[in-house]
């Protein structure tokens, strides 16, 4: 479904990723592991076309999409929940959801979405006309899942969804995401929580410093000496 092959990028003359190729499959959840600073939301920013790539393609369905502008990668079926949510603070609830389906503004299909989109998330839909700013931690996480799934995207990218939330709202958020998986959805993980993420991703990736380190099913990085003793030793 997704492939990036050999991508380099930099901000100025600073290289932040280099020769990086990854492959999502449909309806699997891959995952990118790797510490702050290693170039995983450079990434994210990079598939969106937010950082255009100085060599290398990206790929979305067999098409070319590096080239294309942020909102036209997204209306081809790329959703994103971004590091630290990034919702509209001065808007309501509903009016967030509305946003992710900007592409098809006023039509009956977002009231449907919506109507979705609460029986999923009935908190939201309790909360519909609350400004945004003023919701907790865990219910901003599930409006920004519930915003990027107003696109029906068939990929969605999260970029460390469990950050600052409680260990019971993390469990709850993976719980999220396995459930978006298996009604269809492809899912890129991008998150430091290895433990969590080794234990619902199908295959992954571990990024330092730029590059791609390591690679394999969720059991052969388990496995891996440099996963176990950066990140599941406690």
């Amino acid at each position: 479904m997704l492939e990036v092959r050999g991508v380099s990028t930099r901000y100025g003359q600073i290289t932040m990723l280099r020769n990086i190729s990854v492959a999502l499959h449909e309806g699997e959840i891959a995952c990118l592991l790797g510490p702050n600073g290693a170039g995983k939301t450079t990434l994210i920013r990079t598939i969106l076309g937010i950082v255009r790539p100085v060599e290398g393609a990206i790929l979305f369905r067999g098409e070319r999409i590096d080239g294309l502008k942020t909102n036209r990668i997204v209306e081809r079926g790329i959703g994103v929940v971004p590091e630290g949510r990034r919702i509209f603070p001065k808007m309501t609830v509903e009016e967030n959801l509305r946003m992710g389906a900007f592409a098809e503004w006023g039509t009956r299909e977002v009231e449907g979405r919506l109507a979705e989109i609460y029986g999923r998330f009935p908190r939201l839909g309790e909360r519909r006309r609350q400004v945004a700013g003023t919701l907790s931690g865990g219910e901003q996480a599930m409006l920004a899942i519930g915003r990027a799934l107003m696109g029906r995207p068939r990929l969605l990218l999260l970029d460390e969804p469990s950050l600052g939330l409680s260990p019971l709202l993390v469990e709850q958020i993976f719980e999220m995401i396995q459930t978006i998986n298996r009604q269809g959805t492809t899912v890129f993980l991008v998150e430091q929580n290895a433990r969590k993420t080794l234990a619902l991703a199908h295959h992954g990736y571990l990024i330092q410093k730029g590059e791609i380190v390591g690679a394999g099913s969720a059991a052969e990085l388990r496995d891996s000496d440099v996963v176990r003793h950066a990140y599941l030793t406690s």
